[in-house]
């Protein structure tokens, strides 16, 4: 059975109308609204916004949020350190790459302790890779941190807004079995990338996927209604075997009901992935 997840954030209202962030005084509150969403897990979130009140952050923390996961049986899978796309490794000076490096470490650390085994790394927007110096850059950021998820075992999954052959190439840069690509299916629809030519690029390094829809050049939409090529992503889904998680990142709409919303958007996915594993109709 396929693995759905949810961003962090997306079962309570927006915390100061901020579209994804750690939900400060609300976390506590989505572990029993997944779990009534039959959703499998939540990705958390380290952003800067939230740092300072991030449960993550200390031993008791950690325990409350172990507390909850036993409680709803809704776990705690994977982290996404937005905390990076306000503090980027790239264009920044040497001694301060070097500290945002040991944040990291830092942060791998506390992952480990929350028993989180994936962490996906943004190099979009603020971070992304604009260029020959910046790709060298992310280079010798994950080759300077993987020594890190090695002894913790956490997988780094990379979210740019690379081309196919040139985020094949970072990959291929970084040959290791802990670094994998994070697909946004909403990222490519905007930037207008052709899914299967994804695939085939590094469609086996795909460590996890992002749910949403987007329109080409533009914002989110609810699934279905943006240019995201859903019948395209999950027949590359059955035709390389993935098998990690779903992590739905869908758009909001002003005013809804958060649960039946994230049904709803659980259904979309797992209703495509059994349209697909169904076995052939008989003659």
């Amino acid at each position: 059975m396929a693995i759905v997840s949810i961003m962090q954030g997306r079962l309570v209202p927006p915390v100061e109308g901020r579209f994804q962030s750690f939900p400060r005084g609300l976390w506590d509150q989505e572990f029993e609204l997944a779990a009534a969403a039959k959703l499998d897990a939540i990705e958390w979130i380290y952003d800067e916004f939230g740092c300072d009140v991030n449960p993550l952050a200390t031993d008791a923390g950690i325990e409350s949020v172990r507390e909850r996961v036993r409680r709803t049986g809704v776990a705690v899978r994977s982290l996404c350190a937005d905390y990076f796309m306000d503090h980027p490794f790239v264009r920044v000076a040497v001694d301060e790459w070097r500290h945002r490096i040991d944040v990291l470490s830092w942060l791998l650390a506390r992952c480990r302790a929350m028993a989180v085994g994936r962490v996906v790394l943004p190099f979009v927007d603020a971070s992304r890779i604009a260029d020959t110096s910046d790709f060298d850059r992310v280079v010798a950021t994950l080759k300077a941190i993987l020594p890190t998820a090695e002894r913790l075992n956490i997988e780094l999954d990379l979210e740019t807004d690379l081309a196919p052959a040139r985020f094949a190439e970072l990959l291929t840069e970084l040959d290791h079995p802990l670094v994998r690509a994070n697909y946004d299916s909403g990222n490519s629809a905007s930037l207008g990338y052709d899914v299967h030519e994804e695939f085939v690029a590094y469609g086996p390094r795909i460590g996890s996927i992002h749910i949403k829809d987007r329109l080409r050049g533009g914002g989110t939409t609810p699934l279905g209604s943006g240019n995201a090529d859903f019948d395209a992503l999950f027949d590359c889904v059955e035709q390389f075997g993935y098998s990690g998680d779903f992590v739905l990142q869908v758009a909001r709409p002003q005013a809804t009901d958060e649960v039946s919303w994230a049904k709803a958007n659980r259904e979309f996915v797992l209703e495509r992935l059994a349209r697909r594993n169904a076995p052939p109709a008989a003659n």
